[in-house]
């Protein structure tokens, strides 16, 4: 259970980063359900990430925290967030690498905040992905109504990324990365993967899988169209394509995508 917190300490926690209000009221949530929302706080400042902590979960969110770089990108990639607070040096390149790196993989929300940043760096931050920049000091009725408003703009979206960890095939680009390495693929390539992948651990014979991605049957082309097709996706994709880890042979009946753990 998270202790209570009264935001007119706020100032001592960071000084140049936060607004106090005179009441726990003026900033209480109304309106929107919070309740389903999971806000990751990627900030660099201990005082501020543990302030900013404290209000969301007392506004309702679900929260998680980083405090650099590696462990930001492994929260998003990783774990369920809705929204990433992001502050880890704008001038300094940390939250820039972030960002650029999360805008490969991914289209979930992000507020940059920064009390260094000039209106080229904040031109910069919103022209690499971010869905809002917040200059501080800021206070929390403010960065909430943000959220609140980022968080609707985003509703509805269909996703168009099958995300899997290292491995994230996009539908609506057609683009795969495997870590940092974009991969090149044909047509087919791409669409074998791209099916196999939306549904991992599914055994598909090379019967299925030539009706399903080609439009077509055996009787009209080759089982070993089906074959080749995925010797090459390893090749590109797998570390060892001896042994592969992302798609599997099942011995007399087909493939199967697998998502290491």
């Amino acid at each position: 259970m998270t202790a209570p917190f009264d935001v007119s300490t706020a100032p001592s926690l960071h000084p140049g980063g936060l607004r106090s209000f005179d009441s726990v009221d003026s900033f209480a949530p109304s309106g929107d359900d919070v309740s389903e929302h999971t806000i990751l706080v990627a900030e660099e400042d201990v005082n501020c990430r543990l302030a900013l902590h404290h209000f969301l979960e007392r506004s309702g969110y679900r929260v998680a925290v980083s405090n650099n770089v590696p462990s930001s990108l492994r929260s998003v990639f990783r774990h369920s967030a809705d929204l990433v607070i992001l502050d880890l040096g704008v001038t300094d390149g940390g939250s820039s690498e972030v960002l650029t790196k999360i805008r490969r993989r991914s289209t979930i929300p992000v507020i940059v905040c920064s009390d260094r940043a000039s209106e080229g760096d904040r031109i910069r931050m919103l022209n690499l992905g971010a869905d809002d920049f917040v200059a501080k000091p800021y206070s929390f009725a403010e960065l909430e109504a943000r959220i609140r408003a980022v968080l609707r703009r985003g509703t509805g979206a269909p996703s168009t990324t099958i995300d899997h960890g290292d491995l994230v095939i996009d539908r609506g680009t057609r683009t795969v990365t495997v870590g940092d390495r974009v991969i090149t693929m044909t047509r087919k390539e791409f669409d074998l993967l791209a099916f196999l992948a939306t549904t991992p651990g599914r055994v598909f014979s090379r019967e299925d899988l030539l009706e399903r991605v080609w439009g077509s049957t055996s009787r009209w082309q080759g089982r070993s169209t089906v074959t080749e097709h995925v010797r090459r996706i390893r090749i590109k994709i797998e570390e060892d394509p001896e042994h592969p880890m992302w798609i599997t042979t099942v011995r007399g009946i087909g493939y199967r995508f697998c998502v290491p753990a």
